[in-house]
């Protein structure tokens, strides 16, 4: 399957799950605070290199790909993600994602989506400021996920993301080496290929 067709797929994906969470949030009112990047800043984030598929594609239609795979193996031991943009020079989970469109499906997914627990009872998976601070707010909604409200689910989205592609879709890596590993593959697909016609700077 060629490149561009593994974007649209995960494109395809990535549009059907922000819809459903935008609804979910609807229902629920559980919405992430302004300027927040604590979980940007969590180092043990892993991601999939497929699920940054889309972005290593942007990069490279627009001529960025090889700086950017530069610029992340200088900092390759950096924990934190390199999309995410700090906004407080003393404290850095003050910030933001610097390209949200193209942030990956464990972005998407944290905060509004659940797993099962050892009972097989739908968790939502989300952050201590959330449960804490919208503690009401995520108490009902958790109710209401018991009763049967609907939530997207991680292992579902992520066995989908695999159906695009096997390999890079269960390959779990550092955030950081997801990127890599996804531009990689962009540039490699291109080595001895035309660049894709009609798609010059349109990302």
């Amino acid at each position: 399957m060629s490149i561009e067709r593994r974007v649209q797929l995960v494109e395809a994906l990535f549009e059907k799950l922000d819809t459903q969470i935008s609804t979910f949030q609807h229902k629920t009112n559980l919405k992430c605070q302004s300027g927040c990047g604590h979980c940007c800043t969590n180092p043990t984030i892993e991601a999939s290199p497929l699920e940054f598929l889309p972005y290593a594609f942007h990069l490279f239609l627009n001529g960025q790909a090889e700086t950017t795979l530069t610029t992340l193996k200088t900092k390759q031991n950096t924990t934190i993600c390199h999309l995410y943009s700090p906004l407080n020079i003393v404290d850095n989970t003050i910030g933001r994602c610097g390209n949200y469109k193209y942030r990956g499906l464990i972005c998407r997914l944290f905060g509004y989506a659940a797993s099962n627990d050892k009972y097989g009872q739908k968790r939502l998976v989300t952050c201590k400021i959330i449960k804490e601070g919208q503690q009401h707010a995520y108490q009902d909604t958790q109710d209401a996920i018991n009763k049967g409200l609907y939530i997207p689910m991680f292992t579902e989205y992520y066995m989908q993301l695999s159906q695009i592609d096997f390999t890079m879709g269960n390959v779990i890596v550092p955030i950081n080496n997801a990127l890599i590993l996804a531009i990689v593959a962009v540039l490699q697909y291109y080595a001895y290929r035309p660049f894709p016609s009609g798609l010059v700077n349109i990302a």
